[in-house]
């Protein structure tokens, strides 16, 4: 016998782009399967519900997950009437009161029932479950603590599964310690300004976007002055800065779009969608969500934090372009505004997800996560056809005839694998991509003191020595003897060359 969501799903008819992942049903004994695409539990007879809407509504808040989407689709398709019938019957039950919370709370509609004046306040997500809100907003009428982390118009959801606790165990302000330990603080903070610039030039490479010079030191500029520094970092004014120095200043359609947008690939028959962004009157809302997101959740895991607000913005696709580069500069924005990583250091994430394969397939996999099923649901409504201008000048003919019923999926993602990524990915970044980068500075500065005491050169010449023996598998190019006369001499030649070579080949 099922029991819980499943069974009000399949009763009403929702259909979700995001599949619930817990089927539950009465059995013999009480077992719990997992697997990556969900969980099985079956429960002794004596956990059976009531065969009706509060029963099974009551015992998934009990034993199964919270799923706004399928919530949100549940209480239009529900209606009021049996959720007032039970908040009549048991004014006073904790499960009736969450219940007749979250109707009201997704729907915008009130319940005819009357307000709660006493009995203790209870959590609507347990925190031991869920990412929530540091400080739970009390509501009266349904004297329960409302921990939502962001708003009715965008709330994400974050699942604290095993294996998200076991990727925040990672601490990246521990981590950057002990590479302080290993080379010293000079040498991690010497490397932050190419390590910005390999940011930048590894986040157009992840765009598919030709990494010109001007345009990459303009968004290297960007990172180093602004990350951590805003005070807003998800407002339209700041949004808009960062975006200048993805598209630079002059760029058309800057600010928070007033038009359609997917992302996808052209061919030379037709344009394939991978995903489409929700409908721009909407984004502004979903904006404030994320921004309320950002605000309820200070004093979280700061690499929590910053998986949800950096997924959670590439989903709303609020900007016209320049949202994936902007995404990956909220995760270091919200380490540094989170003191999780000292101000003067940028992790190039960008530049792990380009040089890891691994990374770069799980990358490409967490944004199909919600995409690939959003698009199974509905991509049969998107087309090619008219040409129109978006009230923002933007010429288009993509169209898409599902905005209302794909509304609830935009507005509810669940972000638990996104999170995981992230601290993955920052994990990788520090003890990957910083500890070589600050390896081989530190074999570079190694390398010109021991070239110094064969023969004197300016610091200059003696970065392009260095480079040149390193490249060139050790050996002294014609190049660099037209340059440098004195490697005439072969004693200064073969000192040279161990001089530099050692210093690269023991750490």
């Amino acid at each position: 016998m099922r029991v819980g969501f499943k069974v009000l799903q399949e009763r009403f008819g929702i259909e979700l782009v995001q599949p619930l992942r817990v089927e539950s049903e009465i059995g013999p004994t009480r077992t719990r399967v997992e697997s990556p695409t969900g969980v099985q539990n079956r429960y002794p007879p004596s956990y059976a519900p009531r065969d009706d809407f509060s029963g099974h509504f009551e015992f998934a808040l009990k034993y199964e997950e919270i799923h706004l989407e399928f919530l949100s689709r549940l209480f239009v398709a529900s209606g009021p009437a049996p959720l007032e019938e039970w908040c009549r019957r048991e004014p006073s039950g904790q499960y009736a009161r969450r219940a007749g919370f979250l109707y009201e709370w997704l729907t915008g509609a009130r319940l005819d029932v009357p307000d709660l004046t006493k009995g203790n306040y209870v959590p609507v997500l347990t925190p031991q479950g869920y990412l929530t809100r540091t400080t739970p907003i009390l509501d009266r009428r349904w004297r329960v603590g409302d921990n939502l982390p962001g708003t009715p118009e965008f709330c994400p959801i974050v699942r604290r599964t095993s294996a998200l606790q076991d990727a925040l165990r990672f601490d990246p302000t521990l981590a950057l310690a002990d590479l302080d330990r290993r080379f010293g603080e000079e040498i991690l903070l010497g490397s932050s300004g190419w390590l910005t610039l390999k940011e930048s030039r590894a986040s157009f490479r992840i765009e598919h976007e030709e990494d010109r010079s001007d345009r990459v030191a303009r968004f290297a500029s960007v990172i180093a002055e602004h990350c951590g520094k805003i005070e807003d970092p998800l407002c339209e004014a700041s949004l808009k800065i960062l975006q200048e120095g993805v598209l630079g200043a002059n760029a058309p359609g800057l600010g928070i779009r007033r038009s359609p947008v997917f992302v996808g690939q052209a061919t030379l028959r037709e344009d394939v969608v991978h995903y489409v962004g929700p409908r721009f009157e909407d984004v502004t809302g979903m904006l404030a969500g994320l921004r309320e997101a950002e605000r309820s959740t200070r004093g979280a895991e700061p690499v929590l934090r910053a998986g949800v607000l950096s997924f959670g913005f590439v989903y709303i696709h609020p900007m016209r372009d320049g949202n994936g580069r902007i995404h990956r500069i909220l995760i270091n924005d919200t380490l540094v505004r989170d003191r999780c990583i000292p101000d003067a250091v940028i992790l190039p994430v960008s530049a792990s997800i380009t040089h890891s394969v691994r990374l770069r397939a799980d990358y490409e996999r967490i944004l199909e996560v919600f995409s690939r099923p959003f698009l199974r649901r509905f991509g049969a409504r998107c087309r090619f056809g008219e040409m129109t201008t978006a009230p923002d000048g933007t010429r288009t003919n993509f169209h898409f005839d599902a905005y209302d019923e794909a509304g609830p999926a935009w507005r509810h993602p669940d972000l638990t694998e996104h999170a995981i990524y992230v601290a993955r990915l920052i994990e990788h970044t520090i003890l990957t991509q910083m500890a070589e980068e600050a390896k081989i500075l530190s074999s570079f500065r190694i390398a010109s003191e021991r070239m110094k005491e064969v023969i004197e050169v300016p610091n200059a010449q003696a970065n392009r020595i260095i480079r040149s023996l390193k490249e060139n598998d050790w050996m002294i190019t014609g190049k660099l003897r037209k340059e440098c006369v004195w490697l005439e001499d072969e004693a200064i030649r073969v000192r040279l060359v161990e001089a530099v070579r050692s210093a690269f080949e023991t750490e």
